[in-house]
Parts: structure tokens; sequence; C-alpha cells
């Protein structure tokens, strides 16, 4: 698949995924280009645990409270990120962005083999769904999990919402958007 079709065809899929598997060599490759991400000053910070193991995958899907995507994936990929991570640029660090970096290639993998995923992200940080998710997967306590990305193929025609064009969200040399 061309890259720029890739980017079209790339969207959140929240429905529910098909029986067949997803293969281990698609995921190492969905994560390889999780792992080629740029990071700030190349830390590669960001680390990933794959999850393709029924019974974790069934564990992970009890916590998720009815979300189709998460009964129905095949597998999942969890991002991590350092629960207190030091600076490394003044007083900053860059996990965040280079672990959504590092999402971005991977929902790109995903969408070049003909599988779908959601960012999942908000849903980690409440209910205290963190914690269970670090404990089933036994991540250690100074790691938390950042995104996790359901995969599957799509039992549903992925279809993404129509995205405004370049003239109403790019100008050049100036601000020039109403």
């Amino acid at each position: 698949m061309d890259l720029f079709e890739a980017f079209k065809k790339r969207h959140s899929y929240r429905k529910d995924f098909t029986d067949e598997k997803v293969s281990r060599y698609m995921l190492e490759k969905i994560v390889e280009a999780g792992i080629l991400a740029p990071s700030g000053k190349n830390e590669q910070t960001t680390q990933f645990v794959v999850v393709d193991d029924e019974e974790k995958v069934k564990e992970i899907a009890s916590i998720s409270g009815g979300r189709k995507a998460f009964h129905t994936a095949s597998a999942y990929i969890v991002c991590l990120i350092d629960r207190e991570p030091e600076p490394i640029l003044k007083d900053m660090n860059f996990q965040v962005e280079d672990c959504a970096a590092a999402v971005e290639n991977m929902l790109l993998a995903v969408t070049s083999f003909g599988l779908a995923s959601v960012w999942i992200d908000g849903w980690l940080r409440v209910e205290g769904r963190n914690e269970k998710v670090c404990e089933i997967l036994g991540i250690p306590k100074n790691k938390i999990a950042r995104v996790i990305l359901p995969i599957g193929y799509p039992a549903e025609k992925p279809e993404g919402p129509e995205k405004l064009g370049i003239n109403e969200r790019a100008s050049f040399n100036t601000y020039d958007l109403s």
C-alpha cells in the first residue's frame, strides 16, 4: 500500500473484528514501525508489550466495559513510558510525544496490512485500568501503559470521517485561516 493511501485509509476502528488471528509476523512488523519512529534526542523511551496470548487478551477484554474493539481483538499492543520520566533537555522530557509518534507509525502499519485498530489512551487513565493492565502483563511499577491498541481484521468495512482540505487547515508564510 502506498504511504499516502495508508494516510487516507487510516482511521479509528471501534467496531467488531473477525475471528481471524493476526499473525506474529504482522505484529512484529507493526511494533518495528513503532520502534522506527523518531524520539526526542533519540532517547527511544517507548517500550511495547505485544499481547497475543488468548487468555491474556480475554483478561484485558474483561475490564473494557463492553467496548466492541476490545472484546473481539485478536491482539493488543501496549505502549509503555516511565511513570516519572527524567528530564533530557533542561526540565523537559518527551516520552508522551515519543509514544505518540510510535503509535501513529504503528497505526499506519496496521492499515497497510488491511487490519484495523483504535488509539486507546484516556480509557487507561480512569477507574484504575492502567494498574489492572499493568498487573495482567507484569509491567514494573516504574512504567505506565500510556496507549493500548486493540488489533484485528475488521468485520465491517472501515470508513473514516471526511477530512478538511489543505486550504482549510494550512497556510503559507503567515496565518491566513478563518
